[in-house]
């Protein structure tokens, strides 16, 4: 008998497993902005709901939004240059940017769907509007590049396989250390694509692309010895974007 359940559980796991595999199969597309294929299991239209629903839960972490209406006003103009001369506006994405109240965290993110914030902790420490326009430009990157939606079907396809494996071979924690070494690749291309990008969004915008460059310094600076203090393990170290920035300045800048 045991040994007849350990065969129908081994079934149970290949079947799960494979589901897994068809599923990622099926959910392949070609992201139009940026031409690589991707796996992604939800439309622009959920992204941009998801984004919006949870905007205010993500402000409310960080304080609130900042109180400067001027400031706001800032932030809005040069993000919405960035997207009306850019392929940005071209998308079924609406772009909505937000200060933060938080001036002690020194990061910015997006959300999927066009959700974008920027800490003041950030702006205070930026010298210039062509630093700022390096900030959001690099954030337009990731909802173009629509990395969180990827990054979900990812998690998706690994918790299956985990339940596959654990149902199977008991192997669940093996593959879940696995699934978060692959999470932590995906993340650092995803960073160097929305540098590059945004270097891109920069110069369409007329900005100067070398401030992204100054950008990096400035995280740099701010991490310390430890270099990762406000941002997640999966971003490359400052280095090895500015290097690939300037790769990219002299990419397009040629054109």
């Amino acid at each position: 008998m045991r040994r007849g359940g350990l065969k129908f559980r081994l079934l149970i796991g290949v079947v799960v497993v494979a589901f897994a595999f068809i599923k990622k199969c099926g959910n392949k597309t070609v992201n139009p902005y940026t031409n690589r294929v991707q796996n992604i299991s939800m439309s622009p239209q959920q992204e941009i709901q998801i984004g919006r629903q949870s905007a205010p839960q993500m402000a409310q972490q960080h304080g609130g939004l900042h109180a400067d209406t001027k400031l706001q006003a800032f932030i809005d103009n040069i993000g919405n240059k960035l997207v009306k001369s850019s392929m940005a506006r071209e998308t079924p994405y609406r772009y909505d940017f937000h200060l933060l109240a938080d001036d002690r965290t020194i990061n910015a993110f997006a959300l999927p769907g066009g959700q974008i914030f920027m800490t003041y902790g950030l702006l205070a420490r930026l010298k210039n509007e062509d630093q700022v326009a390096g900030v959001l430009g690099h954030e337009i990157g990731h909802v173009l590049g629509r990395h969180s939606a990827e990054r979900v079907a990812e998690s998706e396809f690994w918790k299956t396989i985990s339940m596959g494996a654990s149902v199977g071979a008991d192997m669940g924690n093996v593959v879940n250390q696995y699934a978060n070494g692959t999470l932590l690749k995906n993340g650092r291309d995803d960073e160097l694509e929305s540098d590059e990008l945004g270097v891109l969004f920069m110069i369409n915008a007329g900005y100067d692309p070398s401030q992204m460059i100054e950008v990096m310094r400035v995280l740099k600076a701010a991490a310390g010895s430890n270099r990762v203090p406000e941002f997640r393990s999966s971003h490359p170290d400052p280095e090895n974007r500015i290097e690939h920035i300037q790769e990219a300045i002299e990419k397009y800048s040629v054109h």
